[in-house]
């Protein structure tokens, strides 16, 4: 089985890009995002109401991370602290060496590459840390989503029908994975 060791934060640097700890700080930012329809749209997941439920978000990621469930990046550009998204690992099963890699990333920053960027990124490090499989899974619908993940690496596997119950409707999810060995 996989031993993480998480307590230290890895801090990971690209070409544009400095990927972080979140702290409290980026509550506003993180609230934006969660509030934003156009980032949101895709995803099943609640929309944050305050920037309360942001600062809560921020306490769970910490808390995943010290329970070693998760670990989550805040995007942000080398000059600038202020957050422009979020990429991370959750849904970890150490057991079979795998996880889920999820991100938003704010509209401003769309269709310049930066989450494709953060992408291959986080996907070297999760393999570093001994992962064999990274899955991502998305709506089938999100293009955007399904192209970066095809860009990075990631290959289509299959879509799960009506595996996911949200807000009364049964969601399709379209699995894309990338293996240590690709």
């Amino acid at each position: 089985m996989l031993e993480l060791d998480l307590s230290a934060f890895p801090v990971l640097r690209t070409e544009r890009l400095v990927l972080r700890e979140i702290t409290a700080a980026d509550a506003p930012a993180l609230f934006a995002l969660r509030t934003d329809e156009r980032v949101m749209r895709h995803l099943a997941r609640p929309r944050a109401s305050t920037e309360q439920d942001a600062a809560g978000l921020i306490e769970q990621i910490a808390e995943g991370r010290s329970k070693g469930t998760g670990i989550t990046w805040g995007i942000s550009l080398p000059d600038a602290t202020k957050l422009l998204g979020t990429i991370g690992f959750y849904r970890l099963r150490p057991e079979h060496y795998t996880a889920e890699v999820g991100y938003l990333l704010s509209p401003d920053h769309w269709r310049q590459g930066l989450m494709t960027e953060a992408l291959i990124a986080v996907t070297a490090h999760g393999f570093g840390m001994g992962f064999w499989r990274i899955e991502a899974i998305t709506d089938p619908a999100n293009a955007a989503s399904r192209g970066l993940l095809e860009r990075s690496g990631y290959r289509y596997e299959g879509t799960l029908r009506g595996n996911m119950h949200w807000q009364g409707t049964q969601l399709d999810s379209a699995v894309y994975a990338r293996l240590a060995s690709d």
